[in-house]
């Protein structure tokens, strides 16, 4: 079934540029947010949740910049998962980004799973 592509912005004040990234591409920041427990092995991240886990393959990466992630199961081609970091140039705050992918019936479920994720990670940010 074709995926409907979704992006959402944040606004992150006062946040370090290097810790959001390394919240969103290393083991210890993502368990700490995004699932319960994170492997890499390469450019091959395998993410647990409840005992259960999923594979995702980096396939694209710009270091302080983005990283794209594609689940290894997925069957649509075009689909993938994106974080996203900027920062605005009138007031210096931090724009995280996150695009995905969903069935139109379940876009509004994978949003809503999005925002509780991201506030997590603003927690463990502290902000």
């Amino acid at each position: 079934m074709k995926k409907e592509k979704f992006h959402i912005e944040y606004i992150f004040e006062k946040v370090s540029f290097l810790s959001l990234w390394n919240h969103v591409t290393s083991p210890p920041g993502l368990s700490e947010w995004f699932a319960e427990k994170v492997e890499i092995d390469k450019d091959v991240y395998e993410f647990t949740w409840s005992g259960s886990s999923q594979i995702a393959r980096v396939i694209d990466c710009s270091v302080h910049e983005f990283i794209r992630f594609r689940w290894e199961d997925e069957e649509d081609p075009a689909a993938y998962f994106e974080f996203r970091m900027r920062t605005t140039e009138l007031t210096g705050s931090t724009v995280f980004e996150v695009t995905d992918f969903a069935v139109a019936s379940e876009k509004a479920d994978a949003i809503y799973l999005w925002e509780t994720q991201i506030e997590t990670l603003k927690r463990t940010l502290g902000i």
